[in-house]
């Protein structure tokens, strides 16, 4: 009977220990994270750091002090968990990304930001994969498998643009900007779904069958994702517009805004389909449609709450990729042959920059063919730069490598802490190495361009430095100057960028907007300032 008391008592008071342990774990991380605000912001005139080198450098310190104080048990405040990541972190920088995207230039660039993030991303994935095939083989680093090495090609296909979208001014550059941005979202989106279709299908045997069911398969993963977004995109817009929430409560409408656009990631995830692509496709729609359906406080309120909800989720992932990084239960399965997770790293890395390399130029290439004016096409020196931005590798491939070679954060085969190290050793030479030369490099190749640091509260694609809406949202109406109606099939041929957006702007505007709001479409409630001043825009017929 004591010993059962005194069991219960013991018990209790170890739940009490590890309750005010992690209080503590967590009053730290948060004090890490102010100083990570505070030290990038005295360093933001720095010609070398950024704020993303900045939180991973003090994640980094932070990790080696924790190291030796825990007498090299460990470096973790919290364990790295890819749930934590991809369903509480991921989804406010990717909505962010897709809400504050500057549409025109966007759009205006659609064809070009798709074959660089879907093309580009399968031509970097198939190389890789080739490339560990045949190198990894060839080395004692254990038993992987061909799901597992196709797994390492989307892996390493992720990239991470946040160091150079840091220092490119988008007013100097925009076609730069618009190419590496929207590249960036796309590729971390393909690289999901490409991973997420690896894993769902036994590649032990593989056949033509197969190989269809996997092409259809990724194909049905993004058109469905990138449709899911738009629908929940339309119904938020359509019952903020229909209900108009604000002329009672403006938390109400920006609750529901919120929430909902968390709810198109979250079904996603319940379909089994890329709730990257869904959340981004949403906070586009969301801009165009349902911002404008809301009222002016509102609008202010959520375009700062969306850029301090992704900042604050960028800074937090660096911060613990940087202390994650020393994590000694991974490293003492290698600290026997470190030499081989040398030597996987650096292959990785030169796999990372030679599937890059070839896709950038060649279809730099081509879209260059399709473009007649000197503005819209890329140059030799633009094209090193939006290579250069592709070469960093983040907190995707960090994420997905947990996912593919640990069990709960945990690892106890050889050949998977291989893996892992060398994804560690690969984001941290990438994001630091590349990142601290990109402002010089990119002063180099462009002198006349401005080169600035991003603004606070802004974070990229990953981390998007794109300002905010300007004084009135940038729109899909907002057409090209001196583009006329487009008279015959080869107006189409010729201009199919300006020739589309021509009739998506009809079509906008003569059913789309009526029904689901929108910049001239806003409901007018007499004696509210903001839909007074709202109403005084012209009504687009």
């Amino acid at each position: 009977m004591v010993a059962s008391q005194l069991a219960a008592v013991l018990s209790k008071l170890q739940t009490l220990y590890s309750d005010h342990a992690s209080v503590v774990s967590m009053n730290l991380f948060v004090a890490l994270l102010c100083a990570s605000i505070v030290i990038g912001h005295l360093l933001e005139e720095n010609r070398w750091m950024n704020e993303s080198i900045t939180a991973l450098a003090i994640g980094l310190c932070t990790g080696v002090v924790i190291l030796l104080t825990s007498g090299g048990k460990s470096s973790r405040l919290l364990v790295f968990s890819e749930d934590l990541f991809f369903i509480y972190l991921l989804p406010p920088i990717i909505f962010n990304a897709g809400f504050s995207v500057k549409k025109k230039q966007f759009f205006r660039n659609f064809i070009t930001i798709m074959l660089f993030g879907a093309v580009g991303t399968l031509i970097s994935w198939s190389i890789i994969s080739f490339g560990v095939i045949k190198f990894f083989k060839e080395m004692d680093i254990g038993s992987l498998e061909i799901g597992d090495f196709l797994a390492i090609g989307a892996i390493f296909a992720a990239t991470d643009s946040v160091c150079t979208l840091q220092v490119l001014n988008q007013d100097e550059t925009p076609l730069l900007y618009s190419l590496v941005f929207g590249e960036g979202v796309v590729n971390d989106a393909t690289s999901v779904v490409l991973f997420n279709a690896i894993q769902s299908f036994d590649l032990t045997n593989t056949n033509h069958r197969i190989a269809l069911e996997f092409i259809g398969s990724f194909l049905y993963l993004f058109l469905a994702s990138t449709l899911l977004g738009v629908a929940v995109g339309l119904v938020s817009a359509y019952i903020i517009k229909t209900l108009y929430f604000g002329r009672h409560s403006t938390d109400r409408e920006f609750a529901l805004m919120m929430l909902m656009a968390y709810l198109s990631y979250i079904m996603a995830e319940l379909f089994y389909l890329s709730g990257i692509l869904t959340v981004f496709f949403c906070g586009i729609v969301m801009s165009h449609y349902t911002w404008h359906n809301v009222t002016e406080s509102s609008r202010i309120t959520s375009k700062h709450a969306f850029a301090t909800l992704s900042f604050v989720c960028e800074t937090f992932i660096f911060l613990h990729v940087g202390m994650d990084a020393l994590d000694i239960e991974t490293w003492k399965f290698v600290n026997d042959r470190p030499g081989t997770s040398i030597i996987v790293s650096s292959v990785l890395l030169a796999l990372v920059m030679a599937g890059r390399a070839a896709f950038v130029f060649p279809l730099s290439f081509l879209s260059n063919l399709a473009h007649k004016s000197a503005n819209e096409k890329i140059s030799f020196r633009q094209q090193i730069i939006i290579w250069w931005a592709g070469l960093m590798r983040g907190a995707v491939s960090m994420a997905l490598a947990y996912n593919q070679f640990t069990r709960a954060g945990h690892t106890q085969l050889r050949c998977n802490a291989i893996m892992i190290t060398s994804t560690i050793t690969v984001v941290l030479f990438s994001t630091v190495v590349f990142g601290l030369m990109t402002k010089p490099l990119i002063r180099f190749l462009l002198p006349n361009s401005k080169v600035t640091s991003a603004p606070s509260g802004s974070s990229s694609p990953k981390s998007i430095t794109v300002p905010f809406l300007g004084s009135i949202q940038d729109s899909f109406e907002d057409s090209p100057k001196g583009v006329q109606q487009p008279s015959s099939i080869r107006a189409l041929l010729t201009t199919p960028t300006h020739t589309v957006h021509y009739y998506w702007r009809k079509f906008d505007n003569a059913f789309m907007r009526p029904v689901f709001g929108g910049r001239g479409f806003v409901p007018f409630v007499p004696g509210s300032p903001a839909e007074r001043s709202e109403h005084k825009l012209p009504q687009l017929q």
